[in-house]
């Protein structure tokens, strides 16, 4: 996830580079979504083997 998370980002790096800002807006905002799931689940995957070992 956070593979694609770096694909968009370059996306929006270039179209803006272009001049597609509205492109590399909507690039953008996919790639923070894409982070911030990539976050809660990495926090959530570690605290469960927190939990698991115990």
């Amino acid at each position: 996830m956070l593979h694609y998370a770096v694909v968009f980002f370059v996306i929006a790096l270039i179209a803006a580079l272009f001049g597609f800002g509205g492109i590399a807006a909507g690039a953008v905002g996919i790639a923070k979504i894409l982070f911030f799931v990539f976050v809660v689940l990495a926090i959530a995957s570690f605290l469960f083997g927190i939990i698991k070992r115990s």
